[in-house]
């Protein structure tokens, strides 16, 4: 089972672990990204977050399968939030639940630095005198 939502709506992190728990998984690994208060050495005062949502969609939903297939998990969630961000929110959280932990860790981790590389997901940081474009890296 994979699910994928991209929205401006806030994120239940309770939810989205709630989505991943199975009888057959003895692992799940999260990760909760939070917009930070300082990038680069500048005080942050919000972000925003753009996407081209249905080609986000799909391409997380590929990521997430072979991740999946690769780590032999069982599901994934992925929600990220698009729009204007403060500093504290949560702007993406990412669940997989699998049989053992390390397969959970693994697929985890592949989903969120994929997902920095290819997903048309586009952060806009902004701070006191300026603001700059975040590459994925």
């Amino acid at each position: 089972m994979i699910r994928i939502d991209v929205s401006s709506k806030n994120i239940d992190i309770s939810a989205v672990l709630s989505q991943v728990m199975r009888k057959d998984c003895g692992g799940i690994a999260s990760f909760v990204g939070t917009i930070r208060d300082v990038s680069e050495g500048k005080k942050v005062k919000r972000v925003e977050v753009e996407a081209y949502d249905e080609m986000a969609i799909s391409d997380l939903r590929k990521i997430a399968e072979v991740a999946v297939k690769k780590n032999s998990a069982r599901s994934a969630v992925i929600q990220h939030r698009t729009g204007k961000l403060e500093v504290g929110d949560v702007v993406v959280v990412i669940a997989v639940s699998a049989p053992h932990r390390n397969q959970a860790f693994d697929a985890c981790r592949e989903i969120i630095d994929h997902l920095k590389k290819t997903t048309p997901i586009w952060k806009q940081e902004f701070f006191e005198d300026s603001s700059r474009w975040v590459e994925g890296k």
